[in-house]
């Protein structure tokens, strides 16, 4: 049994107004595909390209072990120059990934080679990520801290996607006080009978290609699977409904502060508890969903 995911429509060309209406209303995600065509950045990224002009930089990196008490927030595992790590990538399977990479910032002359698409939506200007990732790379689900309108522009191989709206949040075992589910899940290939909820849960899926954009909504959650080197830039701009800007406010004003004291106050018993607290909380809502369901 496989988990309940619709594929992601893909679009070739879409006017402002059809995007509004369609997608960002009903918030909806879609894959735009004709929406950076023109862009220098469309031509002329690649892996190589960006370790010619950005490889004496030097650039931190994730992977995938668990979450420690000792960790900072967004804390990298580890640092090496660009150019060393994009060899990395083209030998390759690598774990090591590079998370929010402030491309603005590091490398100015690259915001030349691309613009912010006309779509009615106030993108924040200062906020271009870059994320790359070896094959068979991923990330654990979580969602964004400020809940953002999200723009992810891939470049270079394919990358696999799987969105849930924060409607299923009770079915994917979130952590609490965290932007994550439990780590110890697979959703390219999880174990449904172990992670019962997710049989209940309803999410989307597709598989990038270059110069692909793919449209999150406000907060949705997102599992990302590099299936080949690749490399991909987020545009984001804040949420605009109430409930989604007091989340954020929450998360980013108060939520990762707490984490962080009770990491130093409780270590490692602190991220313990968290874990076992998501399977708890969502076994919890499922046995009142099937007793609902047996009532009903």
């Amino acid at each position: 049994m496989a988990l309940n995911l619709q594929e992601i429509p893909k679009v070739a060309s879409i006017s402002k107004e059809a995007f509004i209406r369609d997608y960002y209303k009903p918030q909806k995600p879609v894959v735009l595909q004709g929406l950076v065509s023109d862009w220098p950045a469309y031509r002329k990224w690649s892996l190589g390209y960006i370790r010619d002009i950005a490889g004496s930089k030097e650039v931190p990196l994730y992977d995938n072990r668990p979450v420690s008490h000792k960790d900072g927030f967004n804390q990298a595992h580890a640092k090496m120059r660009m150019d060393e790590y994009i060899d990395l990538l083209k030998k390759g399977p690598t774990q090591y990934r590079i998370f929010l990479w402030n491309l603005l910032k590091e490398v100015p002359a690259l915001q030349q080679d691309f613009s912010y698409p006309d779509l009615g939506l106030p993108f924040l200007k200062n906020l271009p990520m870059l994320f790359f990732g070896g094959q068979d790379a991923y990330t654990f689900m979580h969602y964004d801290i400020d809940l953002g309108n999200i723009f992810h522009v891939h470049f270079e191989g394919e990358k696999e996607c799987i969105l849930f709206p924060q409607t299923q949040t009770p079915y994917l075992y979130k952590v609490p006080h965290s932007l994550i589910t439990h780590e110890s899940i697979d959703f390219s290939n999880p174990d449904l009978e172990h992670w019962p909820a997710l049989k209940h849960a309803s999410g989307h899926r597709t598989t990038l290609q270059h110069g692909e954009v793919l449209y999150m909504p406000e907060g949705y959650w997102h599992y990302m699977r590099y299936l080949d080197a690749g490399f991909s830039m987020s545009l984001r701009a804040l949420p605009l409904r109430p409930k989604n800007l007091g989340k954020a406010l929450y998360n980013v004003v108060w939520m990762r502060y707490y984490d962080a004291m009770m990491r130093k106050l409780k270590g490692e018993e602190w991220i313990r508890w968290k874990n076992e607290e998501a399977i708890r909380r969502t076994h919890e809502h499922l046995q009142v969903l099937e007793h609902s369901e047996q009532a009903g």
